[in-house]
C-alpha cells in the first residue's frame, strides 16, 4: 500500500519538472523558478489545491435533500439516530443505515456526487 497522498505526487512531478528545466539549459532569469511555465504551474497548483477529491462519496439524490434538509439543525448522530430508532421506515432512512459510511463521508465533507445523475452537490452553509 502507497501512503503517498495526491498532493505529495503532483509536488513530486513538479520537483522533477522543474530539475528537468534547470538540466536542459536553464540559464540566469530562465533559470529555476524564472522560465516561462512558473506562472502556469503555480496556477495549476493553486487549482489542485482547490479542486474535489477524486472519491466524493455517492449518494441517492433523496438522501441528498434529506441531508441538505437536516445540515445545521441537528448533528450527523441526530440523523442516523432519526434513521435508524425513527417511527417512519423509508428506503431512503434504510439506505442511510445501510451506508452510513457513505452518508457520513458527505455529512463531513459538506459535498457528494449524486447518485441518479452524476452531479455535484455542495452544502450551502448559511454565514
Amino acid at each position: 500500500m502507497n501512503n503517498e497522498t495526491k498532493r505529495d505526487v503532483f509536488e513530486r512531478a513538479l520537483t522533477e519538472w522543474y530539475d528537468l528545466i534547470f538540466k536542459v539549459g536553464g540559464q540566469g532569469n530562465e533559470a529555476y523558478g524564472y522560465c516561462e511555465f512558473d506562472v502556469t504551474l503555480s496556477k495549476y497548483e493553486k487549482d489542485y489545491d482547490a479542486a474535489l477529491p477524486d472519491d466524493l462519496p455517492v449518494i441517492p439524490k433523496a438522501v441528498g435533500e434529506i441531508l441538505q434538509s437536516a445540515y445545521g439543525q441537528t448533528n450527523l448522530l441526530g440523523v442516523l439516530d432519526t434513521a435508524k430508532n425513527g417511527y417512519k421506515v423509508s428506503y431512503t432512512l434504510a439506505w442511510i443505515i445501510a451506508y452510513q459510511n457513505t452518508f457520513a463521508s458527505a455529512w463531513v465533507l459538506g459535498v457528494w456526487r449524486v447518485e441518479e445523475t452524476g452531479e455535484i452537490v455542495k452544502l450551502e452553509v448559511d454565514k
